[in-house]
């Protein structure tokens, strides 16, 4: 018997030993952070469905991200909240040289060159239906055509100076289509985080709230792109084809419902793995904290923690302001 000779808690009786014998750890170098831009100056808005999280002019996300920064953050990821003016049927705002995201991008890299600045490469919050990609008088999405504009928007991202693009959208192909143009600008060094596994999620919810696409997208759904949550291996095919189209980061998203999918990405591939604690992810977390239910620092940490475990080597998630500043006081 192995027991009396082997007792397990002998590398659990006090904090030093833990530490010693702990397996996995966060740092500020896991983390990116999400957030919420808007046109204008001086302009911020809580998100009713995200509480603690804000939509944020440029100058005052700044202000935010030269602190961070400091404290050890590495990359953030910017989502455009896009004016109903600017939104029609065929995106086309999403590649316009003087949008959004675009001026957004080159005023953080002018202030903070060293920043890695990632951008999401999808067209919902561009079109006046809602929907990742252009649609038919039948309301069909339209991969390839979608691909066209998505590339035209990947390309417009890497001119403003963009250090890597996020394609969000699911289409077949739009990977390697999007690394085919990078190359032929000779845009050789422009990283690509595909998101591979993106599940049709109900999870999303808060995030079309936050963007203001939800009530574009009305009733319909995102079935016919996104992957079945009831399929894991299927998971294998899609990673498998980015990274052979050019990708040199994939993401699982959702993040907590899909650990199976990142300890099996972990397991089969080479590349670094991220996973997207989701606005719905956060918005149970929060309510939880916010009525009493949850300890705030101890609920969230975990969590990330457990990315680490089933294999992430980058976590986006709302709480990377919080947790760095955690990180640093500890």
């Amino acid at each position: 018997m192995y027991f009396p000779h082997t007792r397990k808690r002998r590398l659990r009786q006090n904090q030093s030993i833990r530490n010693l014998s702990q397996e996995h750890r966060l740092s500020a170098d896991d983390l990116i952070w999400p957030v919420f831009i808007l046109d204008g100056f001086n302009r911020s808005e809580q998100v009713q469905s995200m509480p603690g999280v804000q939509r944020m002019s440029v100058d005052l996300l700044l202000d935010k991200l030269h602190k961070l920064v400091d404290k050890g953050l590495n990359a953030v990821a910017l989502f455009p909240v896009v004016d109903k003016a600017f939104k029609s049927d065929d995106a086309s705002e999403a590649w316009n040289p003087e949008g959004l995201v675009q001026k957004a991008v080159k005023t953080i890299k002018s202030e903070i060159p060293n920043l890695l600045v990632i951008t999401d490469v999808a067209l919902d919050p561009y079109t006046s239906h809602g929907q990742d990609g252009i649609i038919n008088d039948q309301g069909q999405i339209l991969n390839d055509v979608t691909i066209k504009a998505l590339v035209m928007q990947a390309q417009s991202h890497a001119d403003a100076g963009a250090d890597m693009v996020a394609p969000s959208d699911m289409m077949d192909g739009r990977i390697g289509e999007i690394r085919a143009a990078f190359e032929q600008k000779k845009r050789h060094n422009v990283g690509i985080l595909a998101y591979s596994a993106k599940y049709a999620s109900v999870f999303y919810g808060p995030f079309r709230d936050a963007v203001g696409s939800a009530g574009n997208l009305g009733k319909s759904s995102k079935e016919t792109y996104q992957m079945n949550p009831g399929n894991a291996r299927e998971a294998i095919d899609e990673i498998q084809m980015d990274i052979d189209e050019g990708a040199d980061m994939v993401m699982i998203k959702p993040g907590m419902p899909y650990l199976d999918i990142i300890k099996t990405a972990k397991d089969y591939f080479n590349v670094p793995i991220c996973a997207y604690q989701v606005s719905g992810e956060y918005a149970m977390l929060q309510s939880a904290i916010n009525n009493g239910f949850l300890d705030e620092k101890g609920a969230v940490m975990e969590s990330l923690l457990c990315f680490k475990r089933a294999g992430c080597d980058a976590i986006l998630t709302y709480y990377a302001d919080r947790v760095i500043h955690w990180l640093d006081a500890s």
